[in-house]
């Protein structure tokens, strides 16, 4: 119900953000800091953070997530919490004996002020880290960026710490996959191996986030990257960074500590970023193009053609994450769809170039708005103005479609009232496939629902 007074009139907004969309840090670190095999998140902080951010998590992936805390009382919040930090990884390694602790910060360690690069040699030069063990930091306060921001931070971190370059290079490609799903993940190196390539995958939830049901409990999944791995990362031939804002900051450093030649692209989601995809991979196989990706490359032209006459001119409002927005809108538009609002709640660079360089000549007939005020309040607004005929976002967007009688795509993170994300993937042409699939079925349910009587058709 309170959805239901949103006001049509938009107000400029200063000082206060509605249903923002994104979420914190902290949440974006612990998800790239679970793709490493065997690690177990700690969040310096308060132990309601901690709570947090592994109930979304595990709301989104329908997994246990496991991570530790320190556990701030008012003294640490006082005193700073190096004692507990040092206190929790000496635990943590005798307790759970993990191989990789990853360490997030929070607002509280870091309005405090607590250096955590200093409190981890000094739990180095304590002897408090086994041999062979590891512990890695990013810095993510959440009153900064968003989740998409932490997990570029806490990926690069595992450069920062572990990629080396010991003047050799091997033919292997370093993979930088992004805020995806495990589902993406498996498809993005089953593209790689199909293209005849060997890459290096980090941060990796596949094998962690979708493994079988066993009856078993495994602490550890055998899935994530492994520390080798990521240090023989430095050695690579070249990387390719699938999403500016989530796999920028780590592609940039592998070039500027290893010297590894880096590329960035959209996330392969719909037509023709997976034609760019498949294209990097080309430059180094030999210009190699099995006949299964033609094939898969051909059945999405093939829907695209059967069913263009439902996709043709219908208006879609988007909000998530700026990797994902970007490349979905690109897919709309190859689809003839006429994307009308673009929301992200994340702020950063060159969002409004990538946007526009999709959209193409659309570009000055669209709203697009990112950071503060791009929230969900302000496109309910929109919205109220001007209706579309397809919203797309995550869960967070089902009290609008409600509201406004829209027929809703989930897509993005979270989604924590459907399941199947973290097995099914939307990146690759099969992804495409299946986000045609969804979007047709959203459309034709719709026109099954409301046609008259005298005009409800068995075939479509």
């Amino acid at each position: 119900m309170l959805m239901k007074h949103t006001p049509e009139a938009v107000a400029e907004r200063t000082a206060l953000s509605i249903n923002p969309a994104k979420t914190c840090m902290p949440i974006g670190a612990m998800y790239a800091a679970l793709g490493v095999h065997a690690c177990l998140p700690h969040s310096h902080g308060s132990q309601g953070c901690c709570a947090y951010h592994r109930s979304m998590l595990t709301r989104h992936v329908r997994e246990p997530v496991m991570a530790a805390t320190s556990s701030f009382t008012e003294g640490s919040s006082v005193f700073g919490g190096q004692a507990n930090l040092l206190a929790a990884i000496e635990n943590i390694f005798t307790i759970y004996n993990p191989q990789v602790i990853g360490v997030h910060t929070t607002c509280l360690s870091e309005t405090i002020g607590d250096d955590l690069n200093q409190i981890i040699i000094k739990a180095q030069d304590d002897g408090k880290i086994p041999e062979g063990k590891y512990v890695f930091h990013a810095n993510t306060p959440s009153y900064v960026g968003s989740h998409v921001t932490g997990f570029a931070r806490m990926t690069k971190a595992m450069v920062d710490y572990y990629a080396e370059h010991d003047g050799t290079r091997n033919e292997t490609i370093n993979l930088i996959p992004g805020w995806v799903e495990p589902s993406d993940i498996r498809e993005l190196k089953r593209l790689v191996a199909e293209m005849m390539l060997e890459c290096i995958t980090f941060p990796d939830q596949s094998d962690v986030f979708d493994t079988p049901q066993t009856g078993k409990m495994n602490m550890y999944p055998k899935g994530g990257v492994t520390v080798p791995l990521i240090k023989a990362a430095g050695n690579s031939e070249a990387t390719i960074g699938l999403g500016p804002t989530a796999s920028g900051l780590a592609t940039e450093a592998l070039e500027a500590k290893c010297k590894v030649p880096g590329q960035l692209l959209e996330l392969p989601i719909g037509l023709r970023a997976t034609d760019r995809f498949i294209a990097a991979l080309r430059h180094f196989n030999g210009r190699y193009v099995p006949d299964s990706i033609i094939d898969e490359r051909g059945r999405v032209l093939d829907i695209i053609t059967d069913m263009h006459q439902y996709f043709h001119g219908k208006r879609v409002a988007l909000f998530g994450d700026p990797d994902q927005l970007v490349a979905m809108t690109e897919f709309l538009v190859d689809l003839d769809m006429v994307p009308i609002y673009i929301i992200t709640g994340t702020p950063g660079k060159n969002f409004d170039e990538r946007i526009s360089a999709v959209l193409g000549d659309l570009a000055d007939q669209v709203i697009f708005k990112q950071g503060f005020g791009a929230d969900q309040f302000y496109l309910h607004q929109l919205i109220k103005n001007d209706r579309p005929d397809l919203l797309i976002g995550t869960t967070h967007g089902k009290y609008i479609a409600r509201d406004e009688d829209l027929p809703f795509l989930r897509f993005g993170f979270p989604i924590i009232d459907r399941c199947g994300h973290t097995y099914f993937p939307t990146v690759g042409y099969r992804g495409a496939m299946r986000l045609l699939e969804k979007m047709l079925d959203l459309f034709l349910d719709r026109k099954d629902r409301d046609a008259p009587e005298e005009k409800f058709e068995l075939v479509l």
